[in-house]
């Protein structure tokens, strides 16, 4: 019985002279490795506004919101929560840009209010001109232009959204007439660029 005791008593005074063997944090920032996943980040330069990282977030962190504002614009707002971000990466590894946002190192999300553990992002939307509906974000439509370069002229969307953006085209209202040939060179969403293009092609469906 007295060898343990004096193994037990020489760990506790080897304990008290040299210190605790755990890390003092939070005196002291933990020392961390180059690939450790902390909190992704958005770069409101890289990031389009196309929506693909909500998309594939498993625990849904990572939410949505489509408002129109007092000028008759519409506005996409990117909200990450923090809160049930489990830093999985997969925001990161599908977002369309690979430079809209990435994974920081930043790990101590510790707090008192829910609400402040957020980040947000805005892109300003493009809608159709014949319905209303929302298409994507103008810097979606203008990073697509950039990527498919002079290809780009074939869909009047894609070029006449990037003129907006310019302030390079004023779109004349429609005033309730029917369809006609004029109506292509307008931004259109998928369904109203069809009917467009079937009323060009074979007249005024009946």
């Amino acid at each position: 019985m007295k060898r343990p005791k004096l193994r037990e008593l020489k760990e506790a005074v080897t304990s008290l002279l040299k210190g605790p063997y755990t890390h003092p944090f939070p005196a002291q920032p933990t020392p961390l490795p180059a690939w450790i996943r902390g909190r992704p980040t958005y770069d409101p330069e890289g990031c389009i506004g196309c929506g693909a990282c909500a998309e594939v977030c498993p625990v849904r962190a990572i939410e949505v919101r489509d408002e129109a504002r007092d000028d008759g614009t519409w506005w996409r707002t990117l909200v990450l929560h923090f809160d049930n971000c489990v830093f999985c990466g997969e925001c990161m590894r599908a977002c369309t840009t690979q430079q809209g946002v990435a994974l920081s190192q930043d790990y101590e999300l510790s707090g008192f209010d829910r609400s402040t553990m957020v980040e947000t992002v805005e892109k300003q939307l493009v809608v159709c001109e014949l319905c209303g509906g929302r298409i994507t974000a103008r810097d979606h439509l203008a990073w697509i232009h950039r990527r498919l370069g002079p290809v780009a002229a074939a869909n009047p969307t894609l070029y006449l959204a990037t003129h907006d953006a310019l302030g390079l085209r004023e779109s004349a209202p429609r005033d309730g007439r029917p369809l006609d040939r004029s109506d292509i060179q307008r931004v259109l969403c998928p369904a109203c660029r069809r009917s467009v293009t079937l009323m060009d092609e074979w007249g005024p469906v009946l």
